[in-house]
C-alpha cells in the first residue's frame, strides 16, 4: 500500500485527485468510508475527482455517468472504472492499486 494523504486533506463528502505509481486515482471521503476509483471516466475522460458524490456513487462531472464508489461499477450506461483497496489509519490514507478493468479483460 501506497501513503497518499492525510485524513485531513479530504473533508467528509468530497473527492481530490492523487497519483498512485503513476496511475491519476480519484480518492473520496464518503458517508461509508474511503474509496478509490480509476479518475477518468470511460466516456469522455471526465475527472472523476472533480464529481459528485451521492447515494453511495460518484457523479461524473461531464456527462452525469454515476459509478459505484465500493467497485466502480456503472450505474448508468456505459463501462465501469477500476476501483482500488482504501486503507485509513493513524490518521493517514492508504492506496493499494488494483488491476485495472482494461488489463482485466
Amino acid at each position: 500500500m501506497i501513503e497518499v494523504c492525510s485524513t485531513s486533506d479530504v473533508p467528509l463528502g468530497e473527492g481530490r485527485a492523487t497519483t498512485v505509481d503513476g496511475r491519476r486515482i480519484a480518492l473520496f471521503h464518503a458517508e461509508g468510508g474511503w474509496f478509490a476509483l480509476d479518475d477518468e471516466c470511460p466516456h469522455r475522460g471526465g475527472p472523476l475527482s472533480d464529481g459528485i458524490l451521492a447515494d453511495s456513487c460518484v457523479v461524473c462531472p461531464l456527462h452525469d455517468r454515476r459509478f459505484a464508489l465500493a467497485d466502480g461499477a456503472p450505474l448508468t450506461d456505459g463501462g465501469g472504472v477500476t476501483a482500488h483497496r482504501v486503507e485509513a489509519r493513524a490518521g493517514r490514507v492508504w492506496v493499494a492499486l488494483a488491476e485495472s478493468l482494461a488489463t482485466a479483460a
